[in-house]
């Protein structure tokens, strides 16, 4: 059971469910009727410290500080306030790999996040350091390889165990082969978190205005990532929507959130500019950023405000310890609109499966115009990013000939747009013109933004038509390391 200040990540007891959101009994019927609903549950498992609590604790548990930890300052974390296990003991080991089979086996859980990997993989925990990517920050003896062997060790025994189990690591570092299996010398998760993606979201918000943005830089965080490793992307997590931040909603409409989303009176400039923006981020992010897609809980229809739990900074309030699920159910409010959006995004990902295919063939990310441009899995996605312009006949290179459709239409009223596009269009291929690509003529409207007059360009998602269908033998030009 962690304590609560913590927001779950201090563990006292490793074997016990918190009772503060019901008994033991009502987390495996809650975890069964996810199961009847097609639902995996993962457990977010913190195996890589312990609160520092004695009485209710692990630490000094036999009265010596290198029970179950290194001794200090080895066995104590810095930033954290925490203790530090020690992976080369045996019983740490049974300890640890006994409760994992636990978790599985007692309540049915379907796999694990394994929290805090890069601070377990680096004797230096990742505090104060900058990863750029070269192999030496990767192979030398700053890596904790006790920590490395633990975590192949729980990968090869959960996957061995439980073939359909599935394994999440939260690094930041990029060490290599996080997400390949261990019988190739990889550590075994089956995705990493791409952690750098909601941070630079949260980044562009705070310290650009939209007519600064750099497409390339956002192209490059979406795509960075080590090809046949899969990813899991989000646009914003718990690390930008706790106390001392806002969630991404938030961060781009404020406190207009308040008083101007209803949708019975036309939307401010904040308002439109918000729903349309968040809208984009959640689309590009989904379609650019990964093979899996997290989203954070509210973010699917914009949450406003922030998460916080009773603490001693808060007076112990349990005011924003809330979702405001009720929202989305209040039909003169816009939270439905960003939600239909969220839901149709995701139907549409289950149709044409871009989140399993190769990695995105990206024909355009440019910097005047704003404009991004991609395909992925027989779907080619058109982003207009620009505060100002507006495009007509753009063209666009795509690879299949042929006649293309609109699917998905950030600016259909239904999702809080303004319905300027026709549904009917039919768009045609013209050339060749490059190799390997043809010319594809699309029309981006705009919408009224908040920073200058003029207008922001329209989203607009093309797939191609069912009949059409990509050379499933092509080759794919990766485009990241």
């Amino acid at each position: 059971m962690p304590t609560t200040a913590s927001f779950g990540y201090q563990i006292t007891s490793f074997f016990a469910a918190s009772s503060r959101y019901g008994t033991p009994e009502e987390l495996k019927q809650l975890i069964d009727v996810a199961h009847s609903m097609g639902i995996v549950v993962l457990l977010d498992v913190v195996h890589s410290h312990a609160s520092k609590n004695t009485e209710d604790g692990l630490n000094k548990f036999d009265g010596s500080d290198s029970c179950f930890f290194h001794s200090p300052p080895r066995g104590e974390h810095s930033m954290w306030d925490s203790r530090l296990f020690n992976y080369s003991s045996w019983e740490v080991l049974r300890f640890l790999l006994s409760n994992l089979r636990w978790w599985m086996e007692e309540y049915g859980f379907d796999g694990f996040r394994f929290d805090g990997v890069t601070s377990m993989l680096y004797h230096h925990h990742g505090i104060g350091f900058g990863f750029s990517g070269d192999y030496s920050e990767y192979f030398g003896l700053q890596v904790d390889e006790d920590s490395l062997v633990y975590l192949m060790l729980a990968n090869h025994v959960v996957h061995t165990l439980y073939p359909d189990c599935i394994t999440i690591g939260e690094d930041v570092s990029g060490m290599p082969a996080l997400c390949r299996a261990v019988e190739e010398g990889g550590l075994g998760f089956d995705y990493r978190l791409a952690m750098a993606i909601p941070d630079k979201w949260i980044q562009i918000l705070k310290e650009l205005k939209d007519e600064d943005w750099n497409i390339g830089d956002i192209v490059h965080t979406l795509t960075n990532r080590r090809y046949g490793e899969k990813c899991i992307a989000y646009a914003e997590s718990h690390d930008q929507a706790l106390v001392g931040d806002k969630s991404l909603a938030f961060w781009l409409m404020d406190k207009e959130m308040y008083t101007n989303m209803s949708s019975l009176e036309p939307m401010t400039a904040i308002i439109d500019r918000g729903i349309q923006l968040h809208k984009m981020i959640r689309l590009l992010t989904h379609g650019l950023g990964g093979e899996g897609y997290l989203n954070f809980i509210g973010n699917e229809f914009g949450h406003p405000e922030w998460l916080d739990f009773p603490r001693v900074g808060n007076n112990q309030s349990y005011h924003y310890a809330r979702r405001q699920f009720n929202l989305v159910d209040m039909d003169h409010l816009r939270y439905g609109q960003l939600y239909a959006f969220d839901r149709d995004m995701n139907r549409t990902e289950d149709k044409y499966g871009w989140l399993a295919a190769s990695p995105a063939f990206i024909s355009a990310k440019h910097e005047e115009d704003k404009v991004i441009v991609f395909d992925r899995a027989n779907v080619v996605f058109i982003f207009n990013f620009h505060p100002s312009k507006s495009f007509q006949d753009y063209r666009v290179a795509v690879e299949v000939p042929g006649k293309y459709k609109i699917k998905l239409d950030s600016d259909e009223i239904l999702y809080g747009g303004h319905g300027r596009l026709d549904h009917n269009t039919e768009f045609f291929t013209e050339g060749p013109v490059f190799q390997r690509t043809l010319q594809l003529h699309a029309g981006l409207h705009p919408l009224q933004n908040s920073y200058c007059p003029g207008q922001r360009g329209d989203r607009l998602l093309l797939l191609e038509d069912d009949c059409l269908h990509r050379d499933q033998d092509r080759e794919w030009i990766p485009t990241s390391n």
